[in-house]
């Protein structure tokens, strides 16, 4: 059961990262299926470690922006995963902002989706 879950975020980011590139021209993925995988697993990586603890240290201004803040912080880990892989670029700060929206609300559209099917 937790594993499918894994398996259905894992497929939700990876299809929300596909939907960046293609609504964002200052973001970029060069390379087919598997690299979109990828992308997906080292931004879980990043965000699982490094993510949680900006969020643990950043807690007031995230409590004060009532979680707008929480945005910034995922933009900052998109650069973050930029950083690690060479098929992802992005270009400037405010196109990782850009990304985390739509990376955000697809992700949870999809993932919304693969629940449905699943009966959940």
């Amino acid at each position: 059961m937790a594993m499918t879950k894994i398996i259905g975020r894992w497929i939700s980011l990876s299809v929300a990262f596909w939907v960046a590139t293609m609504l964002l021209p200052g973001v970029t993925v060069s390379g087919d299926l598997f690299t979109y995988i990828g992308l997906a697993f080292i931004f879980g990586l990043v965000n699982l470690t490094a993510g949680n603890l900006l969020r643990l240290f950043t807690f007031p201004i995230t409590f004060l922006t009532l979680g707008l803040w929480s945005v910034v912080v995922n933009a900052m880990m998109l650069l973050a995963t930029d950083s690690f892989s060479d098929a992802l670029l992005i270009e400037t700060f405010w196109w990782a902002l850009a990304a985390a929206v739509v990376i955000g609300m697809a992700a949870a559209f999809v993932n919304r989706v693969f629940n449905t099917l699943l009966g959940k």
